[in-house]
């Protein structure tokens, strides 16, 4: 925005005198003199470049209270915003038209210039430059506001979730790798955000080989672990090089094939709610609500399985997130960190009641019934409220009905 800005204010500039305007906008053209122009410029980019800096300052304030409310994992939702972004640079982008204009300004023996075009078009993008300001301020309130932070958490785990189900049930596990197997190693250090699994299945089926991979998405490698199998093993070379290609390690997990990230993501938001510093027991519920969501919207869909096949062929095997898994990561951790809150127990319960009510797979319903029973043990262990334990004992009674 910057640099268009720059382009635009030494087009305009150059504009001047070259182009004839029409009586009726001729008039809304500014027409002051030298010295006029040069103070509304000055005092456009004075005012610009101080409001930015002020809507800097306020990103930082809201990037140190969402990191300390809801955990420094869920600040790259704020610093990837493009709506903070697009404010902050076209102040900056109005701040660097003022300049080049104001350069322009001169007067002297030899005649007067005023870019009256540039000038005109400054004054509009300051009055734009107030209604980005108004828009900003209600951008970040609403930003940090926490229903809106888990309401797109969830929306990401969805997301990652639709990309990556089929339809149906979940397929046969795969033979494990043959007994010769040659091993792979990790190429680098740091998370895997994304496997190119694809690539990796074409490149086995043109060899004629078969990968067995032991890292999933989200895991961390070290230069040298193994992360893989392949047979035969005379193409170990080449599979640890299109490995290397299909790889991609980052300093931090990322949500795209990483199921189980995002769902931690609103687990962190939940149990920082429930710390005493915040005891917010609303949040959590909010949270709960998600996730049952999330997993109702799994009912009859297909978890992948991580066995990538071609013309019938097994390929590629790489460990996969399953039911039961994704069901640990959302519950397993808030159970034992909302065991002595009543109500998000409750809460809990009722979930998992709901969600296996929707749920036509017993495999499933078994898992949900696991965790309800661990729930509902976990909290009438911590609670001592007569009232409070008999809703507990009713919402675990009525999945065992169901």
């Amino acid at each position: 925005m910057t640099a268009v800005a720059i382009v635009l204010a030494e087009a305009l500039v150059r504009l001047e005198g070259a182009v004839t305007l029409p009586d009726g906008i001729d008039d809304l053209v500014y027409g002051g003199a030298a010295a006029g122009a040069r103070d509304v410029l000055g005092v456009l980019a004075s005012a610009t470049i101080g409001v930015a800096g002020t809507t800097f300052s306020i990103t930082v304030a809201a990037l140190t209270l969402a990191s300390n409310q809801m955990g420094p994992r869920l600040l790259r939702n704020f610093t990837s915003d493009a709506g903070n972004q697009y404010a902050l640079g076209a102040l900056v982008a109005t701040f660097a038209f003022s300049l080049v204009a104001l350069r322009s300004v001169h007067e002297g023996d030899g005649g007067a210039f005023v870019p009256q075009l540039a000038v005109s078009v400054g004054l509009l993008m300051g009055f734009g430059c107030i209604g980005v300001l108004i828009w900003f301020l209600h951008h970040v309130a609403a930003s940090i506001s926490v229903d809106r932070v888990v309401a797109l958490v969830a929306a990401e785990l969805d997301q990652a979730l639709d990309k990556a189900c089929g339809d149906g049930a979940e397929q046969e596990a795969a033979p494990g790798p043959a007994p010769d197997a040659a091993s792979l190693r990790a190429p680098g250090s740091g998370y895997l955000r994304v496997l190119d699994d694809a690539s990796l299945a074409d490149w086995a089926a043109r060899c004629g080989a078969v990968l067995h991979l032991e890292v999933r998405a989200g895991g961390f490698v070290v230069p040298g672990s193994v992360v893989g199998r392949v047979s035969p093993p005379e193409r170990r070379d080449q599979a640890q090089a299109a490995l290397a290609e299909a790889m991609v390690l980052g300093q931090s997990r990322s949500v795209e094939q990483d199921l189980e990230y995002a769902v931690r993501q609103l687990v962190e938001i939940a149990l920082r709610a429930l710390s005493p510093g915040i005891n917010d027991p609303f949040t959590a519920i909010g949270v709960l609500d998600r996730l049952g969501a999330t997993l109702a919207g799994l009912a009859g869909r297909a978890l992948p399985d991580g066995v990538f096949r071609r013309e019938g062929e097994v390929r590629l095997v790489r460990p996969a997130t399953d039911y039961a898994g994704l069901a640990d990561a959302m519950f397993h951790m808030l159970r034992q960190g909302a065991a002595g809150q009543p109500a998000v127990m409750i809460r809990m319960l009722e979930v998992l009641v709901a969600v296996a009510a929707v749920e036509p797979d017993p495999a499933r319903r078994a898992v949900l019934a696991r965790h309800a029973r661990q729930a509902a043990t976990a909290a009438l262990r911590e609670t001592r409220d007569a009232a409070a334990r008999r809703a507990i004992r009713d919402r675990h009674a009525a999945m065992l009905r169901g």
